[in-house]
């Protein structure tokens, strides 16, 4: 019997490791776990757990907290999932009980019964909710939202100040809540792409607006909380990555393609990373030199002035910091709005001022740091001051393209060169010109793990499986297809690939021929775009394989979806619909409803960028 939410006391994510675990347990293990559990709870005092509660530390004089608190979080790509984690830990260790759980899997009709409320949610795309927060989110905006006079609740919204809507999914949720008659803990927290400190002091408000009251205990709790997780925090994380060393660095594209597309094996040994197929590889990289000197030679600064880089107080050569430590290549509203400020340049505050929003946001399109230093004359400026306004380079995240069973201490990643030209310049992708350009084997780079709950195998190694990555997007699936060859799992796999050209951008495929050869891979359909007449993509291959496609979904079959979000995902998931009112009969509402049940039963995950 396969353990579930629905009839047991765990929460998905618990359900999920649970299954995974109990299957591969011999007798004697299952026995062993049996009695440890016993004698823990023996030892601890307790009597029963709650589902999806932790409860652990104080003792009822000295809880510092109220006694129930529930936190929601909404991510696409597991940041707020791990920092709800963090938070829980802390609020444990001051007494009280904590609910986590992702929105998707909240009852929304419980709702009515929560005391205090965090709520953690990224904004997706062009102010969109990520996935497995959009049934939330329309519960929430909806006629059936209850009054909720009784609650106190909190935001934490990330987001990224180069994009429109920045933040948008987090300002609704505050916003919604207070209308329904919700009062704020601590007021809502914005936060950039280097979202660890502003993370860290919208927790420390919560903690405090939790605690207020309580007398030294809570103090004492907080304290000691915060001392915790200080310690906890020494393995390798995204504030804290490992150096890791190159193995391979290839060109899957092959002589002729106008495409490059680098395949980097990388060494985890002595890390202690782990990782599982659907997580992603996060790489602090670092500017291209070319770019640095030339906004030096424009602002006439001295790449040895020596900088501070942080409130910490921590400091580094001018040229090493533009190197590694802050963003030149993109423009935000934020960081011109500074620098009209700065300035006092009368043209930019122009720029940002009311009334000029669409010339601005044509402004920044393809323009970098040097554009806006050129273009309104900034020289001048003392390299400390401009600095203070410019915000951290932040990591890029790749989609894992291996399995650690298949390739024990090592990670690959399939990474897409950028390259273009825009006014009058030649343009780089930061990260993968460097990777492209500047790491060969025995190089080294520093890289930590983002996890991915919302992106996973179905614990069920029976399951159809059916995956849809154009190009780059397919490095899940390589690393999905290993796993399952790894661990012997009988499920069908069905994969839709598409790129340019057969002859010079099919990437990886003597493994896919292997792997369709030895019967693993059940079929595969793919669309070269440029080798006919008709552009063919991979939704028309899927149309032309509706009935098969349909009786797979009838069949239980997930469905992952990998690689642009604007376009392609938008393309797929209009297409599925399409093949549900084909095949199914249905309406386009029920057509709808349907694959919103599918993302609620985690039977179609998507990781899109």
């Amino acid at each position: 019997m396969e353990l579930q939410v629905t009839n047991s006391p765990f929460n998905q994510e618990q359900a999920e490791l649970l299954n995974r675990l109990l299957p591969t347990l011999t007798g004697a293990q299952a026995s062993w776990l049996s009695g440890y559990l016993t004698a823990l709870q023996s030892q601890a005092g307790v009597s029963s757990p709650e589902s999806t509660q932790v409860h652990q530390g104080n003792t009822p004089a000295e809880s510092s907290a109220p006694k129930e608190v529930t936190i929601l979080f909404g991510s696409q790509t597991g940041n707020c999932s791990g920092l709800a984690q963090k938070l829980s830990k802390r609020l444990s260790e001051q007494g009280a009980q904590v609910t986590v759980s992702s929105m998707s899997d909240f009852k929304p009709n419980s709702l009515k019964k929560v005391q205090n409320l965090l709520i953690l949610v990224s904004t997706h795309g062009e102010g969109e909710p990520p996935d497995n927060a959009i049934s939330f989110y329309e519960f929430l905006h909806g006629k059936r939202a209850p009054q909720l006079e009784g609650l106190a609740y909190s935001v934490l919204a990330l987001g990224d100040t180069s994009y429109e809507f920045y933040c948008q999914t987090g300002k609704d949720f505050d916003k919604r809540l207070e209308e329904l008659g919700g009062k704020r803990l601590a007021e809502r927290v914005d936060c950039d792409v280097d979202f660890d400190e502003p993370a860290a002091d919208w927790m420390n408000a919560v903690l405090k607006a939790l605690s207020e009251g309580n007398g030294a205990a809570a103090t004492r709790a907080q304290a000691a909380g915060a001392a915790q997780i200080a310690a906890g925090e020494t393995e390798y994380s995204r504030t804290h990555p490992f150096q890791a060393e190159i193995l391979e660095n290839l060109n899957l594209n092959g002589r002729g393609s106008d495409r490059e597309t680098r395949h980097v094996e990388i060494s985890l040994e002595g890390s202690g990373l782990q990782y599982e197929p659907g997580d992603s590889l996060g790489i602090c990289p670092e500017n291209h030199p070319e770019l640095v000197d030339q906004l030096m030679d424009a602002m006439d600064w001295n790449p040895e002035e020596t900088i501070t880089i942080n409130k910490h107080g921590d400091q580094l050569a001018l040229r090493e910091a533009l190197l590694r430590h802050y963003e030149i290549s993109v423009l935000t509203k934020p960081l011109l709005v500074q620098a009209a400020e700065l300035s006092g340049s009368e043209p930019l505050k122009e720029l940002v001022g009311p009334g000029r929003e669409q010339e601005l946001k044509a402004y920044m399109v393809e323009r970098d740091l040097l554009d806006l230093v050129q273009d309104y004359r900034l020289k001048g400026i003392p390299a400390p001051s401009f600095t203070g306004i410019l915000r951290k380079l932040p990591a890029r995240l790749y989609s894992i393209a291996s399995s650690s069973k298949a390739y024990p201490d090592e990670v690959h990643v399939t990474v897409r060169t950028v390259r273009y030209e825009a006014h009058g310049r030649d343009r780089y992708g930061v990260c993968s010109v460097q990777l492209a350009e500047r790491l060969a084997s025995g190089g080294s780079l520093p890289v930590y793990i983002q996890h991915n709950p919302n992106f996973k195998l179905p614990v069920n190694p029976d399951t159809p499986v059916i995956m849809i990555g154009p190009g780059t997007g397919v490095a899940p699936f390589r690393a999905f297809l290993g796993e399952r060859e790894e661990t012997g799992a009988e499920g069908k796999n069905w994969l839709f690939y598409g790129d340019q050209h057969f002859s010079t951008d099919f990437l990886y495929q003597t493994e896919w021929q292997r792997w369709l050869k030895d019967g693993l891979l059940t079929r595969m359909d793919v669309a070269f775009s440029r080798d006919t007449d008709q552009k063919v993509y991979v939704q028309h291959r899927m149309l032309e394989k509706s009935r098969e496609l349909y009786e797979w979904l009838q069949e239980g079959a997930c469905v992952y979806v990998c690689g642009d979000e604007k376009k392609m995902a938008h393309d797929v998931h209009a297409t599925l619909a399409i093949i549900l009112e084909r095949e199914g009969g249905l309406s386009p509402e029920a057509a709808a409803e349907y694959l919103l049940q599918m993302q609620q039963e985690k039977r179609y995950q998507r990781d899109v960028y």
